[in-house]
């Protein structure tokens, strides 16, 4: 790491230059990415995450689920600072910073830096002339039958003409490979842990289509007729291409239009909206989306279920945490409809729980201890559906106050669940019933208690949100994860999560619970629920039940029954 640095610092002079701006996403902005810049340089590999590198100091911004492994991780050789720092950063000032055109935003740019600060575009990326990427094998593109997605492509062009009449512009520019995928109804395997399509993708207000992406990924669309031959555009055409459009508006999203993008397009035409529709259209699923994740959800929880009946009662060996994933994963390979994991799993025992995206590996993974409780965050991509869940558990009796603990954030969890949509119908809102049991206490937890899940896409996809600042409106087919948690640092990490759906029952938006898996009965402290939260959990786990016992045993059944 420490040479790496150098040799970026040997580069400032040729470029003329005082420091260099490395963010975490590649030039598509997708959380998890097949290349990582920011870790090479970094050593940190959080999902969160921007560099600055000067000429004798070094920055790294994260957010407040990686405190703790930032510092593990990157705190040598870094000063960490969380991302609001970076609101008009006054670290360092009137110095030039070497930018990557490609992987920021003009927004990000104008947020971060440009107050104190000149930015000079440099074409090339200079992590890659350092450490030439490797480029992943393409994987082509494929379509989803209506019958899986629930709605045709010629139904959701005619959304996005609709809305381009409306707003007066001739074109939209929609740069979020997985919103290229809701439109198109098509899928990939650009992503580790998701079936994106890195793609871009132009729409007009007459219904033409321009996909933007490269030829061997998108042959076998084109040899299906999912597309036409002059509806693909090679990318490396686009610069050429795009100045030949005719017409005087463009639309652009603010969130994945880098600043190499933005330019180009305002070579021509006028930039009217910087706000991509389809985050919003994508989030509220239809009745079949949410069949079918409904079906993945059940097929995730019963596997679950048997991962933490065998490593609660079947084990007798002593396992690392890799171990438990890799076994928890094999649980989940014995349907045929699954995929593969949605995220890397998280598998903390003790102290490790309380690093919030802790990744085991065999250098610094714990022996499981049956003393400790274990914190295990895991999901999976299924035939078609994308899952999300954590549970923690114990192996012996706990203390009170970790299940005096365990139980306020239960009691959250619960509160979420059950709130009233129709008077508390946004994230904002909704976040201060997880935190209120806690908060009790002077306790809480430095993430957001729920994010927006994608429908056989990306586990984390907006616009919802439950966080302190999020204002979307909660809307019937929404999917997010309820996640209340707490952590003390070097001691253990608690977090109960599911993913739930918002549906209308008698003119009410209320959640349902789309995870299936019991939640660990021996950590709560009964004196502390109402009779309404102990009836929540009776019934949760009656539904739990009667969805996924006929994929369990024998033994697995009646270990289930015990939670009733």
């Amino acid at each position: 790491m420490k040479n790496f640095i150098q040799s970026l610092r040997n580069k400032f002079k040729k470029y003329n230059i005082d420091g260099y701006v490395i963010p975490k996403n590649d030039d598509y902005f997708t959380e998890y990415s097949k290349i990582n810049r920011l870790k090479i340089i970094s050593n940190f590999s959080g999902s969160a995450g921007l560099a600055v590198i000067l000429k004798n100091k070094n920055y790294l911004f994260t957010d407040g689920r990686y405190t703790i492994q930032s510092q593990l991780e990157s705190g040598k050789n870094f000063k960490i600072y969380g991302f609001e720092k970076l609101i008009n950063c006054n670290l360092f000032k009137d110095i030039i910073l070497g930018v990557d055109p490609k992987l920021l935003t003009s927004s990000q740019l104008q947020t971060y830096f440009l107050k104190n600060n000149k930015v000079k575009y440099i074409n090339k990326n200079l992590i890659d002339e350092i450490k030439k990427p490797k480029k992943p094998a393409p994987i082509s593109f494929f379509s989803l039958n209506k019958s899986i997605v629930g709605e045709s492509v010629s139904s959701k062009i005619n959304k996005i003409s609709k809305y381009l009449k409306e707003k007066k512009s001739d074109y939209i520019f929609i740069s979020a490979p997985e919103n290229v995928a809701w439109v198109l109804n098509i899928r990939g395997g650009d992503g580790p842990n998701s079936p994106i399509p890195n793609s871009r993708l132009i729409i007009s207000k007459t219904k033409r289509i321009l996909l933007i992406s490269k030829i061997e990924k998108c042959k076998n669309l084109v040899k299906n007729k999912v597309i036409k031959k002059n509806e693909f555009l090679d990318i490396d055409s686009l610069p050429k291409e795009i100045i030949k459009l005719k017409g005087n508006n463009f639309i652009i999203d603010d969130k994945s239009c880098s600043i190499f993008y933005e330019n180009l397009i305002k070579s021509k035409f006028k930039i009217i909206s910087r706000e991509d529709p389809i985050y919003l259209l994508k989030a509220i699923k239809n009745k079949i989306e949410i069949k079918n994740m409904i079906k993945a959800h059940t097929l995730d929880g019963a596997a679950l279920t048997k991962f933490l009946y065998w490593i609660k009662v079947i084990n007798k060996k002593k396992i690392d945490e890799v171990d438990s994933v890799k076994k928890l994963e094999k649980f989940r390979k014995k349907h045929k409809n699954f995929l593969y994991p949605s995220f890397d799993t998280i598998a903390g025992s003790g102290k490790n729980g309380a690093i919030v995206h802790y990744r085991a590996n065999k250098k610094n993974c714990r022996i499981i201890n049956k003393k400790d409780i274990f914190l295990c965050d895991s999901g999976g991509q299924y035939r078609y559906g994308t899952t999300d869940v954590t549970r923690t558990i114990c192996f012996s009796n706990q203390n009170k106050n970790i299940k005096n603990i365990f139980t306020k954030v239960l009691k959250g969890h619960i509160a979420v669940a059950t709130t009233n949509l129709n008077k508390d119908n946004i994230g904002k809102k909704i976040d201060k019933r997880a935190r209120k049991f806690l908060k009790k206490n002077n306790l809480d937890y430095a993430h957001g208690t729920g994010h927006g899940v994608g429908f056989f896409l990306n586990v984390h996809e907006g616009p919802q949100a439950i966080t302190k600042i999020n204002k979307v409106k909660i809307q019937q087919g929404m999917i997010l994860s309820n996640e209340p948690g707490y952590y003390k640092k070097d001691k253990f990490g608690i977090r109960i999560e599911n993913l739930v759906y918002v549906n209308k029952k008698n003119n009410s938006l209320i959640f349902e619970n789309l995870t299936m898996a019991p939640i660990e009965k021996e950590l709560i402290n009964y004196d502390l629920l109402t009779i309404s939260e102990k009836n929540y959990l009776f019934k949760y786990h009656l539904e739990v039940y009667s969805k996924i016992s006929k994929y369990l045993n024998q033994n697995e059944r009646k270990w289930l029954a015990s939670f009733i």
